[in-house]
């Protein structure tokens, strides 16, 4: 600030306020001080009772002077219990719950038009309760020196030490300095009798963050060297130390109490750049939407940081442009008016300001966010259907066919509760031939049959169809008439098939009727009586091949026997299936199944069971023979059985008794003593109860053979009785003996004719014996030496008619003669040793008896390669050695070469 321009602060008269309360009276204006520093004001203000101050009480006045006095200010405190009107009044806001401490805050003075700042302190006391550190009228050299009063008492006069008063030290943030800035000078008033040294410990000085702020070790200036900035640090609690020389103390150390002055200098932030929120359509006027939060970093109990909200647009503007307004403190979006209509209108855009300053435009900062209102859809529109009455087609006796569709319209949210159809046939279906299901995607309802309609009967339906939705209707919407209509249906008419009037049909006959017997009519009946069609029948199934059927009348007669017993027959009822079928276009058929129960007569005779058993030799308690019968006929052509024995042959009676243990079941066993082992064949006589009862003579094989203790048969005893004497057994084993004789002299007789050929001799020296090394290739003539002749002859005429058509007996030596070649014998894989000499042997007399076989020599005659080979002629090749080749090689080639060494490697002397 400039030196010539200065802060006045004083009190002003002020009027006095009724109150409820007593009177709050103030003391007369007097002006207090005149400061011509920025820094270290103290404004006193003496109420005169001790209720504390009430809401909008008018304190005190703040006046501010400048030197051109036309400077526009305006004023900010930073205590929310006290405001300064910018007429310089200062106020109390809410009830302040005690004064009897003086109460102390900053007033700050802003230019409207500049970036000046200026700044004082007002403390508030209560009148008649004065407090040192608020009524002492000090200078800013007095404020902090440590100095000697008097005071007063009942004993008189008496010195008493005064400990250091230093009011807290506010500091503005983001000063621009220069740096450093001097704070305030802390001296000791022993400083004139001994050298005084100063120093300030704690966070800020010599603590992180270090080197905020220092002090002149020697007149006590303390000063701050760096812009500050509140919103990282409020505030620092320092202590100043005097020590003299020697580093002895001196005074106390004394607190300071140093405050950031919060600045406006952040904006208010919102939590999100976009907020979604929603609301109801036809809300009333009143409903919560949403609500926006923005933050300040500055000081919320300033007017720094304090915000406030307001919308600053709204789109769309319909039906009004202000369809919400916002709580300035809160930030709670609300409807304002009626009228929110989604089908209309389905998202509001808003733009929501929030600025601090509580909201000051002239000295607040600002920030915006979006909020985006989605209306959200109530049932308020009915669905309509979009004629009044629907036709369609379906053919009789269908199901699942689509009639037609029924189309509707809805306003409301698509896919949806509010928009998804639900449709009822109210009247015309009592027999319930259709429903109406709902497409999910386009809505409309399909009318569907589900039960198969016939055209004899109903012709045509006349349905009454409502539409609702999944959803009621809002309160106070009414259903509209356009979601009733009508559905004409006409059935289309088509070829029924035949009808069988009862299928399954049953009828009863004895099994056993002959053939050609008429059992029923089967006849079937034309569903469509409307037209005049004939009715043909023909046979679908008969498993037996037992029945047949009439072609024109659907008459059921025999083709054979009717068996009971037979193996198609299941629980006594035979089934067979028949088709009718009409001559309509198309043609249609339809089967009827026919069931022939089958009563039984008593046409079978029981059969012995077992047919197998066995008993001991001796009659024993447990040597018996349990019997039964099986029929294949029913009750009661069954048992109980008879069992009996015939008369004859009279040995079956002798030997053997019956005895009946109950109806189905007897006994065999032996009626003498002992009976030689061996196997018995004993007829039975088996009859059943039916009328008349039929009788069968059965065989079972009874072998009898010697038990042992336990009653088993023995193994020898099982073999006697299976009908081998002694003699038989001897007679086997005799000749297995015989056969096994037989193949051991076979065996010897051959090892001792292998023996005799391989003691056979060779015929040629064992040392020249290549017989491993033979093989029998073709033969293609003597040596080179014999093949003096001319090559010429080699190539075969185009023709061999000249050779075909010659005269029998006459042919050239060298032509082979067109008959058929003599078979040499073909020597084994392996053959053996001594058959070497007879191979030989016969293959010589082969040769000479082989017409074809050439003269040694003649010219051979090969395969014809064809005219002009493109290989030339092979009268080149020569095996007369030009005197060039060494064949010297051949010597170190064996005995098997020594003949060619001989003839080739021999040198001058061959």
């Amino acid at each position: 600030v400039s030196p010539v321009c200065h802060w006045r602060i004083c009190t002003d008269a002020l009027s006095i306020i009724p109150l409820p309360v007593s009177d709050v009276n103030l003391k007369p204006a007097r002006c207090v001080m005149d400061l011509r520093t920025p820094h270290g004001v103290n404004l006193t203000v003496l109420l005169s009772n001790s209720v504390s101050p009430l809401p909008f009480l008018s304190v005190s006045a703040v006046k501010f002077e400048d030197c051109q006095h036309s400077r526009e200010v305006g004023f900010v405190s930073n205590d929310p219990n006290f405001s300064v009107r910018p007429d310089g009044t200062v106020y109390a806001e809410q009830e302040v719950a005690n004064l009897s401490e003086p109460v102390q805050f900053m007033v700050t003075a802003r230019g409207l038009h500049d970036l000046h700042i200026w700044e004082t302190t007002v403390k508030l006391a209560l009148a008649g309760h004065p407090h040192p550190s608020a009524l002492t009228k000090v200078t800013k050299e007095d404020e902090f020196r440590n100095t000697k009063t008097q005071s007063s008492s009942a004993n008189g006069l008496r010195r008493q030490k005064r400990d250091w008063v230093i009011p807290p030290i506010n500091v503005p943030e983001n000063s621009r300095g220069p740096f450093p800035h001097m704070l305030v000078r802390i001296r000791s008033d022993q400083d004139k009798d001994v050298g005084i040294r100063y120093s300030i410990t704690g966070a800020g000085a010599d603590q992180p963050p270090s080197g905020i702020y220092n002090i002149d070790p020697i007149s006590g200036n303390m000063f701050v060297t760096q812009p500050l900035d509140r919103e990282e640090r409020a505030s620092f609690h320092l202590r100043a130390h005097a020590v003299d020389m020697n580093g002895n103390q001196v005074e106390n150390p004394i607190d300071l109490y140093i405050y950031v002055i919060d600045m406006n200098d952040n904006r208010p932030e919102f939590q999100n750049q976009v907020y979604n929120g929603s609301v109801a359509e036809g809300s009333k006027p009143g409903s919560s939407v949403m609500q926006v939060t923005a933050t300040d970093s500055d000081d919320s109990t300033t007017a720094n940081g304090m915000v406030r909200y307001r919308i600053l647009s709204q789109t769309p503007h319909s039906p009004i442009p202000n369809m919400f307004t916002i709580n300035s403190e809160t930030g709670d979006i609300v409807t304002v008016a009626a009228g929110l209509d989604r089908e209309k209108v389905s998202q509001y855009t808003i733009i929501v300001q929030a600025t601090d300053m509580e909201g000051n435009l002239n000295f607040g900062l600002s920030n915006t966010a979006t909020a985006l209102i989605s209306i959200t859809d109530i049932n308020d529109n009915p669905p309509e259907l979009t004629v009044r009455t629907f036709s369609g087609e379906v053919p009789e006796n269908k199901v699942n066919v689509v009639v037609t569709n029924l189309t509707v319209v809805d306003r409301d949210q698509p896919h949806s509760p509010n928009w998804n159809a639900v449709y009822r046939i109210v009247s015309g279906d009592p027999s319930g031939h259709f429903t109406i299901r709902t497409n999910p995607i386009t809505n409309e309802g399909m009318l569907t049959v589900v039960k198969p309609v016939d055209f004899e009967m109903n012709r045509a339906f006349m349905l009454t169809v409502v539409v609702s939705n999944q959803a009621h209707l809002a309160s106070g919407i009414q259903s509209s008439l356009q979601s009733t209509a009508g559905v004409t249906i006409s059935v289309q008419d088509v070829n029924e098939p035949p009808v069988f009037p009862v299928n399954p049909k049953t009828i009863r006959f004895e099994e056993g009727v002959p053939a050609g017997t008429t059992l029923t009519v089967f006849a079937a009946q034309d569903p469509d009586h409307f037209i005049h069609q004939t009715v043909r029948y023909s046979k679908l199934s008969d498993p037996a091949n037992w029945l047949k059927i009439n072609r024109t009348n659907g008459q059921i007669t025999t083709m054979a026997l009717l068996d009971r017993e037979s193996m198609y027959v299941k629980n006594n009822v035979y089934e067979a299936t028949f088709l009718a079928f009409d001559n309509g276009s198309p043609q249609a058929s339809g089967t009827g199944t026919l069931q022939i129960y089958l009563i039984d007569v008593n046409d079978n005779a029981p059969v012995l069971i077992p047919r197998e058993a066995q008993v001991c030799e001796r009659a024993r308690p447990n040597s018996r023979i349990n019997i039964t019968a099986s029929d294949a006929d029913a009750d009661p052509n069954v048992g109980p059985f008879v069992f009996e024995l015939p008369s004859f042959p009279a040995s079956v009676r002798r030997n053997w008794t019956i005895s009946r243990l109950s109806g189905d079941y007897a006994q065999l066993r032996l009626r003498i003593p002992y009976l030689e082992a061996a196997v018995y064949e004993i007829p039975i006589i088996v009859s059943d109860s039916g009328n008349p009862p039929l009788s069968n003579r059965s065989v079972i094989r009874v072998k009898v053979c010697p038990c042992d203790d336990n009653g088993d048969c023995s193994a020898t005893g099982a073999v006697a009785a299976a009908g081998l004497g002694t003699g038989a057994i001897i007679a086997i084993l005799i000749c297995i003996i015989i056969l096994l004789s037989m193949v051991l002299l076979f065996v010897v007789w051959m090892k001792r004719r292998e023996k005799e050929r391989q003691a056979k001799p060779l015929l040629i020296d064992p040392e020249d014996d290549v017989r491993d090394n033979i093989l029998k290739y073709d033969e293609e003539g003597g040596g080179e030496e014999d093949q003096d002749y001319d090559l010429s002859q080699l190539q075969q005429p185009e023709s061999l008619d000249h050779i075909v058509n010659k005269p029998a007996g006459v042919r050239r030596v060298d032509e082979r003669p067109v008959i058929a070649e003599s078979q040499y014998p073909v020597r084994p894989s392996l053959p053996h040793p001594g058959d070497i000499g007879d191979f030989i042997n016969d293959g010589l007399r082969a040769a000479d008896n082989d017409p074809t076989a050439p003269p040694y020599d003649s010219l051979l005659v090969f395969d014809y390669e064809g005219s002009g080979s493109t290989a030339g002629s092979v009268s080149s090749l020569n095996s007369i050695s030009s005197g060039d080749q060494d064949y010297d090689y051949l010597n170190d080639w064996g005995p098997r070469f020594k003949k060619l060494a001989d003839l080739y490697g021999g040198g001058d002397d061959d």
